[in-house]
């Protein structure tokens, strides 16, 4: 089967520029959207020119330039946008409306992936604000893609190591506490810890597999369902040998929101769609802070 050929919006963000790798290396002709507005940020003329390095394409194009998004999409079978807004407000996620209008004009897209790879919006109906906001406004974007009928696929990614594994949970400090831990609730909730690379790997695995057509991908790897309690024990047993935030943590650690329902027809979960990707546990993420 030929393969797609790939637009990521967004490519030299955090989770983007995983994307544009993983797409890369899967054999996935991918381009890159280049916006003109990156001023002097030469982190991301970096970024980009790596891309262009390992084989990706630039084509530019603006959010506030209608057209050239729709010449952009025109290039591709699939759009992915990792754009996120959840703690810079620089971006807000409903941009994404004009990303959708450019996707129905274009009319040639069979897959458009839009920016989620958290929690998953349709089960956070009842979430705290402000942090709430992230979820609305996803909610708001994927009722557009809907009624505008445009083939889609939602990836639920929970929580990625980085900035829940590596430090135990705590907030304000990426690195493992030295003296005390904070534990969330009695600290048994099960949770969902990913290795970003990984939700990339999935991520484009999904983009030609029908079974994933107009679903939602769940990123639940068993070995990275973990409470709190255990990922703490497992770090004392290696290392032996902002509001926003709060919201987030609580849904996450007291209400168990992660792995508190079963998947059902409406999604499928990543490590048993795809048992070849090799992902990462949390046991040997968490050695590289040995």
């Amino acid at each position: 089967m030929e393969k797609s050929k790939v637009l990521v919006v967004g490519g030299t963000g955090y989770i983007g520029h995983r994307i544009v790798k993983a797409s890369l290396a899967q054999g996935h002709e991918t381009y890159v959207l280049q916006r003109p507005d990156i001023g002097l940020d030469v982190d991301k003329l970096q970024m980009l020119l790596s891309h262009k390095r390992q084989g990706a394409r630039l084509v530019e194009g603006s959010f506030s330039d209608h057209q050239s998004l729709v010449d952009a999409v025109k290039k591709v079978d699939v759009v992915i946008c990792t754009m996120s807004g959840a703690h810079n407000r620089t971006f807000n996620i409903t941009l994404q409306l004009k990303l959708v209008e450019a996707i129905k004009e274009a009319g040639n897209i069979k897959r458009f992936l839009p920016s989620e790879f958290g929690m998953d919006p349709a089960r956070m109906g009842h979430a705290l604000e402000p942090g709430r906001i992230t979820f609305d406004e996803k909610t708001v974007v994927r009722k557009a893609i809907e009624e505008a009928n445009i083939p889609h696929t939602y990836v639920s990614a929970n929580c990625f190591a980085a900035y829940f594994a590596g430090n135990l949970s705590q907030m304000g400090t990426l690195f493992p506490p030295k003296e005390k831990v904070t534990v969330y609730g009695d600290g048994n909730a099960k949770v969902v810890y990913v290795e970003e690379d990984d939700v990339a790997t999935y991520t484009i695995k999904t983009i030609d597999d029908p079974r994933m057509l107009n679903k939602t991908l769940y990123i639940r790897p068993p070995k990275n369902i973990l409470s709190q309690m255990q990922l703490i024990e497992m770090w004392e047993r290696l290392e032996y040998g902002e509001q926003v935030g709060v919201g987030h943590f609580y849904h996450i650690y007291y209400e168990g929101c992660l792995t508190n329902f079963e998947i059902g027809e409406e999604g499928g979960e990543a490590s048993e769609l795809y048992p070849d990707v090799e992902y990462t546990t949390m046991e040997s993420y968490l050695k590289l802070f040995l």
